[in-house]
């Protein structure tokens, strides 16, 4: 059990920097699941939930914890876009490039090609990789698991998170070069989970994806212990066609006051719009179908043809694929 670096590079006006990670359990075994946060500097959520789990596995490892035992070797990096978590930076500050579009990355490359292929060589060993995102600052997600054209076994691991909803998404081009898409390539089963909006902590959203990912650990063997806390609800699997954005028409000031999470019907109003010069309601903006609310628009300004919401629907009645896209995160 020790504290390492996945990467050390030097930099040219200030300190030099490393990617701390966690490497806990027994080290002549590879590691069984590996955990991921922070690829985005300004995706809080993750950051602060992996080093919760972090501390949780040293004490369950040394036999301190009151609840747990780890049985298995687990590697957690919280952040790492080092540098973009400092500064509340998505991207890498040095040279504003999306980490998370550099994969498999490269060992003789600029700074986020070599950060991406050293977070490849460092996380697939293990068997189970988990790699955790908000959306962006504007828009909300409820604590989801996605699965991007996948096999069975991820399709079945990934009720064990017990998060209210799994959605299985087209994998699109915009996504080929990102760590999920990497992973793929390499067997194992692989998942990326999205919780809330980046730019600060929603501590509920944290503590529903803590326990989400004990959960996990319980399921799979690398956590033992007695206490299991079951799902506050039960867990629904949407498929490519049950994802429904909800799109404005015209610019505004969006105000509502529902929370992600919830079951709304075909036409319930989710939020109005008001004039942003003289206050007026000009519009109510309504579901076009039930289903789950699980995403919500955060940032009041509002321009024609912005994404406000996303209802996952029980049914097949899903709309185009360059859909998925709006809002997006990861």
């Amino acid at each position: 059990m020790s504290e390492r670096s996945l990467l050390s590079m030097t930099a040219p006006t200030r300190d030099d920097f490393d990617i701390p990670y966690h490497d806990i359990g027994r080290a002549e075994k590879l590691p069984w699941v590996v955990l991921v946060g922070g690829i985005h500097g300004n995706e809080l959520n993750g950051v602060f939930v992996l080093s919760r789990l972090a501390n949780l596995l040293r004490l369950a490892a040394a036999g301190k914890h009151a609840d747990f035992r780890l049985q298995r070797r687990v590697v957690v990096i919280p952040a790492v876009n080092v540098l973009g978590v400092n500064t509340g930076s998505r991207i890498w500050p040095f040279d504003k490039t999306d980490i998370n579009r550099s994969f498999p990355g490269n060992p003789a490359g600029e700074t986020t090609q070599r950060i991406a292929y050293a977070l490849m060589a460092g996380t697939l060993a293990a068997r189970h990789r988990i790699d955790i995102h908000c959306s962006n600052e504007h828009f909300e997600e409820l604590p989801q698991v996605r699965l991007y054209e996948p096999h069975d076994d991820e399709r079945t691991g990934a009720f064990l998170f017990g998060l209210p909803a799994i959605v299985e998404r087209p994998m699109s081009g915009v996504f080929t070069s990102t760590l999920g898409h990497a992973w793929r390539h390499h067997g194992g089963e692989n998942y990326v989970i999205q919780a809330g909006y980046a730019g600060s902590l929603q501590l509920h959203h944290c503590e529903r994806l803590f326990q989400a990912l004990i959960n996990f650990l319980l399921h799979k063997g690398a956590l033992s212990g007695t206490r299991f806390t079951e799902p506050e609800e039960d867990v629904h699997f949407f498929g490519m066609d049950h994802s429904v954005p909800v799109i404005s028409q015209r610019a505004g000031l969006f105000v509502s006051h529902l929370e992600v999470g919830r079951w709304v019907r075909r036409g319930e109003v989710l939020g109005n719009l008001h004039d942003a010069f003289d206050g007026n309601v000009i519009a109510d903006i309504t579901s076009p179908v039930s289903g789950l609310l699980s995403g919500m628009r955060r940032q009041p300004l509002l321009c024609e043809g912005d994404l406000v919401a996303r209802v996952q629907t029980l049914g097949a009645e899903g709309t185009a694929m360059s859909t998925y896209l709006h809002g997006q995160g990861q």
